[in-house]
């Protein structure tokens, strides 16, 4: 691969007549810039990363859901590497590929930031990207939505993975980056090719691409402004798959659940917690395997079948990849009984078993009882309130504040184990990057439970734990609460709020 150094541009640029599209089967034709006139201003001609994608999420800690985590934790199909969030199947391994992988440090405004000291390619552990950099430099960015430039997408491209705004203290330093993509290869003759859409001023470049991989395209920077991969297929496009899981919380007994089948896109992914989150109905995310055991491709048929039965809405859907739609569809499951049960999704044309899911009580009942809970705490709280006269108030708060001042009265409010594990069962994949920046924990801490610990559930409830017995009295719901405010999502907070409501 080539390299090339170049300097910071705002404005749309033509591209020179010896630039190349990369094709997948190895040949290579000329490639000029495609110039489309914007619906909107998408500019980013700020030195700081303001999309409206970042400026949506800037709300308080204790009301809203953490997006930001919300979204890494909504992202099943990503592994602890990084390498584009799906564990590649057989046809996309490459072993040879390996770069330094780096732990980015995250800004507020849903941005990550590295800084890299020495000339070198380094793998984003979150969000895959991979920069190749002749020397130090500072690299921020920042995953954006594909719905917002959806205009500029147009036939016979189609998207190819998630979108990103990069920024770098020093342009000419960075040479190219390279773009997780949604794809499998495998059987694609010289049928597709590769580009990347780079938004630029008031318009959009579709550009070459230099080379690419089994899991990236990469791309020689031109200047930093929006870019994803884009991709022209004259065959049907296979992908790797997710399929995320939310239930909806109200007050009926019965179950409504909402499956989402998706690409593995970030930029997806991002649109549908978004989607959830505006949702009229609140909804709680299920943790479950979202790997899709076989690769889904557009144009076919699936079907979501419930064991015991029932109703599911749509029966049926056919696959595309709504990166570009604003509203993203769902298939909705209602039980009436609320009792366990499995979901799997069919390839009709097959019928072979895309993805499955046993669902259990256990997997959505901790949100409901913390919910119960607080809300029967709240109104005894209110019946004592009105029958008591002000001095009594005065008197009894002076007793409770005695009371919680005694060694026994704080030994009662320490997070017990069971709650700690409801607690490790909602982290995301972050989980490491929390424990150290919320919780002060130490990497060689959570190397050593990790070496003697295998399941990941256990290693998060061990670093918690760790975290409680260092804490000792102080090891309570509302200290883990204030700690972890600003960092993780709602659902975590709310299973807080719930065990601080018993006391």
């Amino acid at each position: 691969m080539s390299r090339r150094g170049q300097e910071p541009d705002s404005g749309v640029e033509s591209l020179s007549s010896d630039e190349k599209e990369v094709v997948a089967g190895g040949t290579e034709g000329e490639g000029s810039a495609e110039e489309h006139p914007a619906g909107e201003d998408s500019s980013e001609n700020s030195s700081s990363i303001s999309s409206e994608e970042e400026s949506d999420a800037e709300e308080s800690c204790g009301s809203r859901a953490d997006e930001e985590q919300e979204e890494k934790e909504s992202l099943p199909c990503c592994n602890e590497s990084g390498v584009n969030c799906l564990p590649p199947c057989e046809h996309c391994r490459n072993a040879n590929d390996k770069k330094e992988q780096v732990t980015p440090r995250r800004l507020s405004g849903e941005q990550y930031m590295v800084q890299l000291d020495a000339e070198g390619t380094y793998q984003c552990s979150i969000t895959g990207l991979i920069f190749e950099v002749t020397g130090a430099v500072k690299i921020t960015y920042s995953l954006l939505s594909w719905t917002k430039y959806a205009n500029l997408v147009e036939k016979p491209w189609i998207v190819g993975g998630p979108l990103f705004d990069v920024r770098c203290d020093s342009a000419p330093a960075l040479t190219s980056i390279q773009f997780p993509h949604s794809l499998c290869l495998s059987g694609h003759g010289t049928g597709m090719a590769f580009k990347v859409l780079h938004v630029k001023g008031n318009g959009a470049a579709i550009e070459p691409s230099a080379d690419y991989s089994a899991s990236h395209v990469k791309w020689l920077v031109s200047s930093l402004s929006p870019v994803g991969p884009l991709i022209q297929s004259q065959e049907p496009v296979q992908y790797h798959g997710a399929v995320i899981l939310y239930k909806v919380v109200d007050e009926h007994p019965s179950l409504s659940f909402r499956v989402y089948v998706a690409t593995n896109n970030d930029s997806f992914i991002k649109d549908v917690m978004k989607d959830v989150k505006h949702s009229k109905k609140k909804c709680i995310k299920i943790d479950k395997p979202a790997v899709c055991q076989k690769l889904l491709q557009k144009g076919k048929k699936y079907r979501l079948i419930c064991e015991p039965e029932a109703e599911v809405t749509p029966e049926e859907i056919e696959f595309v990849d709504g990166s570009l739609l604003k509203l993203k569809s769902y298939i909705e499951v209602y039980l009436e009984k609320p009792d366990d049960f499995t979901l799997s999704l069919i390839e009709l044309e097959s019928e072979a078993t895309v993805w499955k899911a046993k669902l259990r009580e256990s997997d959505w009942i901790y949100y409901d009882q913390n919910k119960n809970e607080q809300r029967r705490s709240e109104v005894g709280a209110h019946k004592r309130k009105t029958a008591l006269s002000t001095s009594e108030e005065d008197k009894l708060c002076s007793k409770k504040q005695k009371t919680s001042s005694t060694a026994d009265g704080i030994e009662t409010k320490k997070l017990t184990d069971q709650q700690l594990m409801v607690i490790a069962k909602l982290f995301g994949r972050q989980w490491k990057e929390i424990a150290i920046e919320c919780l002060q924990m130490e990497m060689r801490d959570i190397d050593q439970i990790q070496a003697t610990e295998e399941e990941v559930n256990m290693q998060k409830f061990l670093v918690l734990s760790k975290w409680r017995d260092r804490e000792k009295s102080n090891g309570t719901a509302e200290a883990l609460y204030r700690s972890l405010c600003e960092k993780v999502s709602y659902e975590i907070l709310q299973a807080l709020e719930g065990f601080s409501a018993r006391r």
